[in-house]
């Protein structure tokens, strides 16, 4: 049966009217900032050419010398527009944000979403059990359909929970957190679009985190901290008593000195922290927008509440409040970038003030900062499956709990198929498996992967591409897509045997609560010896209490449901012709598959091979599949 769980969206669905109308709005938005930055330009040249033209009469003795105030008076003018379309030019760059924004929702209902750029190869491993099998990750996975984090910390989270699986409690927090976030499309919009503001690439805020938790970088210093206060004023105070003939007219000079030695000796360890917190600080300034707009939002659910008081303890400031203060302080070291910041650092030991401002504001609230971007990361990634709950409004918040491993899935299907056949799979306890045959492209592999994709997003806190679905916490575990490796000098056969080796041991680490999904296993050697070695490994893994599914063509091992009664059940895929053409329904049956096509598939592909029991049987290589490029 089609699904109709992962059915494109049509254009009357809730998502793609919300997108549309949301991409319409800020195109519109747009559009009357872009008439108003346009005024804004005409009136800065205008007052421009005016001032110009009032300082050159003025010049050339055409206007009398009090016209310079006309004069000056345009410039702050010019000064004022200046600031006010700077303004606007920061909406326009909003609302460009949100118009990207609804038209990766817009894709994400299509096909669209296979050409986002962020697809997370980071986050392939070779040694994971489960992520390259599966697509969690790389092109086409579901990583890249889910992806819509704007900060390093929040992709890094949201890898995490595709990554292993949670408790069951932390299943169910997520899954209500996400259910409440899900029709909030404004407010998981607003998050994205105000990071996204503060920094073009995706900020890492770990070295920021590093810096503030590293504890006292001026304790040595501690000695400047009232000289830099009472040696400023002594010397301004030499200064005016010398001018009144109080003291000698030079003494002030001597302030200066100790100043200048005050300079030289704070410089390098003003320096070192100065350059510890540029390298951190990368635009994080300017993250306030974001927690404040987390802070205006009310939740209902517990854990979204959890996260939101993460981000200030009672009695403290905001989040956004606290960071607006290290924003000021901040720009008081960014001074050095003047030119006249010698002179002034000098005169005042400008920096020694900063740089103790900073750390005082470091010692209040370093040890909170970790806890506020974590809350933050969270909070993006709970957007993100809120986002595929919306987009997808036929997948199914799937059940986690009790004792296994156990899984029952009633209509499940591929989450990354746009129109996937569904089957019902049941893995009933403990030391249970299926033994899948089938034709070629029958749809085997497609099962593993849609239940096992399927698992790794309920546990995950994810809706699935089911009608139902509930399993146990377990630990997921792939055998598939093994490659042999010429660098290391690995065949293909012991690759794939150390990866049936990382699962049996992955297994009974896991005491049983896994569950395994193989593909083909062993191909890589003789069927007598492969024979042998499947039913090994097989009963190997049903020994350490895991249950799961393994497709063969070796029909021989359809035995192991009368070896294991009631713990191994058979079931097959099929094909059948139809004028000629092999036709695939894609539907799960009981029992051993009778048909077998891979002599078909040769002909039709243009391979002209011969079947010994029925001799005369090839067709030519100019076949019309050939020829299709099918």
């Amino acid at each position: 049966m089609r699904a109709p769980v992962n059915t494109p969206p049509s254009e009357s669905s809730t998502a793609h009217r919300t997108y549309t109308e949301r991409r319409a709005a800020a195109q519109a938005e747009l559009k009357r900032l872009d008439d108003v930055s346009a005024r804004y330009a005409n009136l800065r040249a205008l007052v421009f050419i005016a001032g110009a033209a009032v300082a050159g009469l003025v010049l050339f003795n055409r206007l009398a010398k009090p016209w310079w105030w006309a004069s000056g008076a345009a410039l702050v003018v010019y000064g004022v527009l200046a600031v006010l379309h700077h303004q606007v030019f920061l909406r326009e760059e909003r609302q460009r944000l949100y118009v990207a924004l609804n038209e990766r929702g817009l894709a994400r209902l299509t096909r669209g979403w296979h050409d986002f750029a962020e697809r997370g190869e980071r986050f392939l491993t070779g040694a994971h059990l489960y992520a390259a099998d599966l697509d969690v990750f790389g092109q086409g996975s579901v990583f890249q359909l889910m992806n819509e984090t704007a900060t390093r910390a929040g992709e890094e989270r949201l890898a995490a929970w595709l990554s292993g699986p949670a408790k069951a409690e932390e299943v169910l927090a997520r899954q209500g957190a996400a259910r409440e976030l899900m029709p909030r499309v404004d407010f998981r919009q607003d998050v994205c679009v105000e990071a996204r503001t503060v920094a073009k690439e995706k900020a890492d805020p770990g070295l920021f985190i590093q810096w503030a938790e590293s504890g006292p970088s001026l304790t040595g210093l501690r000695w400047a901290r009232p000289v830099a206060v009472v040696l400023p004023l002594v010397t301004l105070t030499l200064l005016v008593l010398g001018r009144f003939d109080v003291v000698p007219g030079k003494l002030w000079w001597a302030g200066v000195l100790a100043q200048l030695a005050v300079v030289w000796a704070t410089k390098g360890t003003l320096r070192e922290m100065e350059e510890k917190m540029a390298a951190g600080e990368r635009g994080f300034v300017r993250y306030a927008p974001v927690f404040e707009r987390v802070e205006r939002e009310r939740f209902e659910h517990p854990e979204l509440r959890r996260l939101q008081s993460g981000l200030q303890r009672e009695g403290e400031e905001q989040v956004s409040a606290s960071l607006k203060h290290f924003s000021r302080l901040y720009a008081l070291v960014e001074l050095k970038r003047n030119q006249f910041h010698p002179l002034v650092h000098l005169f005042t030991l400008w920096d020694v003030h900063a740089m103790f401002a900073l750390e005082g504001w470091r010692e209040r609230h370093g040890t909170r900062v970790r806890g506020w971007f974590e809350s933050l990361a969270d909070l993006e990634a709970l957007s993100c499956v809120a986002g595929l709950a919306y987009d997808r409004p036929g997948f199914t918040w799937p059940t986690v709990g009790g004792t296994g491993p156990r899984v029952k899935a009633v209509g499940v299907g591929h989450p990354l198929l746009d129109e996937p056949v569904l089957n019902d799979v049941e893995l009933p306890g403990p030391g249970c498996a299926l033994l899948l045959t089938g034709s070629n492209m029958s749809g085997k592999t497609t099962l593993l992967r849609a239940v096992g994709l399927n698992a790794v997003l309920a546990l995950a806190g994810a809706p699935v591409c089911a009608r139902t679905f509930s399993l146990t916490p377990l630990h997921v575990l792939t055998s598939m897509r093994v490659k042999d490796s010429l660098e290391r000098g690995v065949s293909y056969f012991y690759a794939e045997v150390q990866r049936i080796k990382a699962v049996l041991d992955a297994a009974a680490a896991a005491k049983g609560q896994a569950l395994f999904l193989l593909d083909e296993i062993l191909l890589g050697t003789n069927t007598r010896e492969r024979q042998i070695a499947s039913r090994e490994v097989l009963r190997l893994l049903l020994a350490t209490g895991a249950s799961g599914g393994v497709t063969t063509h070796d029909l021989s091992l359809a035995s192991l449901a009368e070896e294991h009664a009631g713990r191994v059940v058979n079931m097959h895929f099929r094909d059948h012709l139809e004028n000629g053409k092999m036709v695939f329904d894609y539907r799960l049956r009981s029992g051993v598959v009778d048909t077998t096509n891979a002599l078909r598939v040769l002909r039709m592909a243009g391979v002209p091979v011969e079947d010994p029991d029925q001799p005369g049987q090839h067709s030519s290589p100019e076949s019309p599949l050939l020829r299709s490029g099918k």
